[in-house]
């Protein structure tokens, strides 16, 4: 029997409040999902879910019988979030599926484990772990986790047909955990039914995309779902212009010590039309920021590698950092990914690394006058004031922001006269 007993996380004494609440008088409750898939997998635990036997009203009168905190987060769902000292647990009655349609489900409660484990997505899912620390394997999951093989629950194309988001997950569970080739009923399943991923609401598909692009190295799950056309229908954006450059993007990231960023992996995989990324924005619902990060991007010109820092700055306050950032960075990853062996690339990789350094440093100048100041000298209120301005800033600009205030404003009162 595989047991997790030793690890810390299930000693928590909190956790094991929660069997104890759950486990009395004929009840049973079990971690199951994520914690147990990742302590099997070597990799930290965060989230703690248990599956129990008892309906959700249970849960909630023998949490307040105890004095604990029960919150009905997902209640129609069977779903009651406990709350043991300042720590949440997510409690879900056993289940059954009555109805689907492919975006959600009818359920009924259920004392089934087997039931349970079958209507999960896939099978290193499913896994439970009792009170005594034991995993329990009903779907051949411990298998698929040794050898880090993505496989849905029983038939492929019917696990699908529940919920066609689980085309997404495949390949965002494949992306995190999985290893060699996709399992290929999966592949085919994900192919066959890929069409329906446009009847799902754009921010579940939106939040497996983000998902999966923030895996350690999305490109193998990403060439797969380019193989059988799953990408396309998600991102038709990246159909003419490919993934080629997210290996060399996640090398560097790696070597430069990056954050894995969604956003930048995107970018990296559309082509930077501001059009065509203005509709991306409002087909996936992007957030304000998020649309607002591809506006920057798209709007940013091309930076020259062999721009002098004076010019540089002057690029930066016209056009601002962030769009640039996104630039140097996507640049710098295709010129590293070329640089083996290629002296002018390698020199172009240095150069780029400086500007980029120099971008996320830099700090917008501030422009020492204003509008009162040009209403000050006694013109009128209108168009011409912004002209002044406008006028007296570029210069500015185009000396690097030496002139300080003094100056400006007697260029000002010439310019009033």
């Amino acid at each position: 029997m595989t047991s997790l007993a030793d690890e810390a996380w299930f000693k928590d004494p909190r956790l094991q409040r929660v069997f104890a609440l759950l486990n009395a008088d004929g009840g049973e409750g079990r971690v199951v999902g994520g914690a147990v898939r990742n302590s099997l997998m070597g990799l930290p635990v965060s989230d703690i879910d248990i599956a129990t036997t008892l309906t959700p009203d249970a849960v909630t009168e023998r949490a307040k019988a105890s004095g604990s905190k029960a919150i009905p987060t997902g209640i129609e769902h069977g779903t009651v979030t406990l709350v043991i000292e300042g720590k949440p647990f997510e409690v879900t009655t056993l289940r059954t599926d009555v109805e689907t349609d492919g975006r959600r489900a009818k359920v009924a409660f259920s004392t089934d484990w087997q039931a349970d484990a079958e209507r999960r997505d896939l099978t290193i899912n499913a896994l439970y772990m009792n009170s005594k620390g034991e995993v329990v394997d009903l779907v051949g999951g411990l298998a698929d986790i040794k050898n880090r093989n993505i496989r849905f629950i029983g038939d492929a194309a019917t696990r699908i047909a529940e919920d066609y988001l689980r085309i997404l997950r495949f390949f965002r569970f494949f992306a995190h955990y999985g290893s060699g080739r996709p399992d290929a009923e999966g592949l085919r399943a994900c192919s066959a039914a890929r069409s329906k991923l446009t009847t799902l609401s754009s921010e579940r598909v939106w939040s497996e995309l983000r998902k999966l692009l923030a895996a350690d190295d999305p490109g193998r799950a990403l060439l797969w779902m380019r193989q059988v056309s799953v990408l396309s229908e998600v991102l038709p954006e990246t159909e003419k212009w490919g993934i080629d450059a997210i290996p060399a993007l996640v090398a560097t990231e790696k070597a430069l010590g990056w954050k894995s960023d969604p956003l930048l992996r995107l970018a990296s995989i559309v082509p930077p039309d501001a059009e065509r990324l203005e509709k991306m924005a409002v087909r996936l619902r992007f957030s304000n920021a998020e649309a607002a990060y591809f506006r920057a991007w798209a709007a940013a010109p091309p930076v020259d590698d062999e721009i002098s820092a004076a010019a540089f700055d002057r690029l930066l306050y016209r056009s601002g950092a962030e769009g640039i950032v996104t630039r140097l960075k996507l640049a710098l990853a295709v010129a590293r990914g070329k640089a083996e062996g290629d002296m002018k690339e390698m020199s172009r990789s240095a150069r780029l690394g400086e500007l980029l350094d120099r971008a996320l440093v830099w700090k917008r100048p501030q422009f020492p006058i204003g509008g009162g100041d040009v209403i000050s000298t006694g013109m009128p209120a209108g168009p011409r004031v912004g002209e002044t301005l406008a006028k007296l800033e570029s210069q500015w600009i185009d000396e690097n922001f030496a002139a300080d205030r003094a100056t400006l404003l007697a260029r000002l009162n010439e310019l009033s006269k």
